[in-house]
């Protein structure tokens, strides 16, 4: 009877006192780091070394004068900036992925980009969509709306997709059909959307991924669910892996914004908390570990990240948004931690300026 108490003692302590992996390891944010655009909103990035030492940052823009949400629905484009450390400040290079066209699937909106390298080739996956309507300029902004035709089938299309280059610097090859498509009577038969790619070192892909379905109305999409696709290399064919969600509001909890990476210890996934099941509070960040990549279990103290940031000019600062997490591994070891974030109180229609931040992880 002791023992089994000892054990039970023991067990417990070590759930409340082990560190989470990432909430330990954040360092002060640099104020001056990151990316941001005059007369855009900036959100979500990605990062790669390239081959003389630079960093090569992607993100999404779009202009101002279209409100942040949904504003990227319907004109987003993935812009490349470097930097010569990973902190930033990033400088804006070119337009990597930009509007093509309504007669391409990805033709009027480029978004959420992850980039990864595998030997010689670097592999930009992305959301991706298009309509069919004339243009949202500032003369008919009025009536531009989440209700609006646009934003219907502008979200209504959303895809993943992929582009290549041999360059970080492109030119990028985009793929002419999406790689991760909708399937009827799925948990992604409505959308699919934010893709977080790993590939391991057998070029075997393992892809996160958002996925909406119809509600019985058969018009209306459902809450977020995240699933899991693989493919045998990074061209694909890109499978989803089994019928049910990782995450959902059934299981476990409403999650977005996965992201997936590998270090010494394993696989790793941090994400958004959507509604505060998992963490506590909803908007706050999660950790999740897995071996394979397709099964997955929420770390024992899970939360990984707040809105609360403190910066290196000596201010600790609630973000009104805090979204889009993206880790920089360097040599097996995650050295940053990056974030869109936006400020004011809180709410997407609340804030007047978004940018891309970083966050240096203290190594151990």
């Amino acid at each position: 009877m002791f023992k089994s108490l000892f054990c039970l003692f023991f067990l417990v302590s070590t759930v409340i006192n082990a560190q989470n992996k990432v909430s330990s390891a954040l360092s002060e944010a640099p104020v001056k780091g990151g990316f941001e655009m005059e007369g855009y909103w900036v959100w979500g990035s990605s990062v790669v070394k390239g081959n003389n030492g630079i960093y090569h940052m992607y993100a999404s823009r779009w202009p101002k004068f279209l409100p942040f949400h949904p504003g990227w629905m319907i004109a987003s484009e993935i812009v490349h900036a470097t930097s010569k450390t990973p902190e930033g400040p990033y400088k804006f290079q070119d337009v990597a992925l930009g509007t093509r066209g309504a007669q391409f699937w990805d033709g009027r909106s480029s978004h959420n980009p992850k980039v990864v390298k595998y030997k010689d080739t670097y592999i930009l996956y992305y959301m991706g969509s298009t309509h069919p309507f004339e243009e949202v300029t500032e003369e008919n902004i009025d009536e531009f709306s989440l209700q609006s035709k646009w934003c219907i089938a502008g979200r209504w299309n959303k895809r993943i997709g992929m582009a290549i280059s041999k360059s970080p610097d492109g030119p990028w090859e985009r793929y002419d059909t999406p790689i991760l498509a909708v399937k009827p009577n799925t948990f992604y038969s409505y959308l699919t959307s934010n893709p977080s790619p790993l590939i391991k070192e057998d070029g075997s892909v393992v892809l996160l991924f958002k996925g909406r379905n119809y509600k019985d109305d058969g018009i209306s999409n459902a809450d977020m669910s995240i699933g899991v696709a693989t493919a045998s290399s990074f061209v694909g064919p890109y499978t989803v892996v089994r019928d049910t969600p990782l995450f959902s509001t059934e299981h476990l909890g409403e999650i977005e914004d996965p992201h997936i990476w590998s270090d010494t210890e394993g696989l790793h996934m941090v994400a958004k908390d959507q509604r505060g099941k998992i963490t506590g509070v909803a908007g706050d960040g999660l950790l999740a570990h897995s071996k394979d990549g397709i099964q997955w279990e929420v770390d024992p103290n899970p939360k990984a990240y707040t809105k609360l940031v403190k910066w290196d000019s000596g201010k600790t600062i609630k973000q009104g948004q805090l979204e889009r997490p993206f880790v920089l591994v360097e040599d097996n070891v995650p050295t940053h931690i990056f974030f869109a974030t936006m400020d004011g109180p809180g709410g997407f229609s609340k804030g007047s300026k978004t940018w891309n931040m970083v966050i240096p992880l203290a190594q151990k």
